[in-house]
């Protein structure tokens, strides 16, 4: 499950990508009010982006955010892992976060061969998923 920290990150750069081609600045109040996303949290979340090097923000009064990337490049699972880490559900068999579970022999382990399956398939989906495809569903 993702958080809701994660779930309003990909709400407003649905809403920043929105105004990609006319390259509109977008303020963080513009984004919390048509999102419905708590403006504090909102922040935050913008600022991780920003520190991430998927947004770019400006201050004064042609300020806001804008995407500094294509909304074609900009795939779910860069989103998941920036907001909320691991894509794995299991720490053996996250890409890139690995570490051992406790109390556990991975050579004769019989559950992380399916977690492997799932993270695969996650990220397939994930990895395919951009926000730019995601704008086109919703037209």
């Amino acid at each position: 499950m993702i958080s809701n920290k994660c779930k309003y990150a990909i709400k407003a750069l649905l809403y920043i990508a929105e105004f990609a081609e006319e390259q509109r600045p977008v303020l963080s109040s513009e984004i919390a009010t048509n999102q419905k996303i708590p403006k504090k949290f909102l922040e935050s979340i913008l600022r991780e982006l920003r520190n991430n090097m998927i947004l770019s923000s400006r201050r004064g009064r042609a300020g806001g955010y804008t995407l500094l990337k294509n909304p074609k490049e900009i795939c779910l699972t860069d989103v998941v892992r920036i907001m909320d880490g691991p894509i794995a559900m299991l720490p053996c068999v996250s890409l890139n976060y690995y570490s051992s579970c406790d109390q556990c022999d991975e050579s004769n382990c019989r559950i992380k061969g399916v977690f492997e399956e799932v993270r695969d398939r996650t990220l397939e989906v994930l990895t395919q998923t951009t926000i730019d495809s995601l704008l086109q569903k919703n037209q």
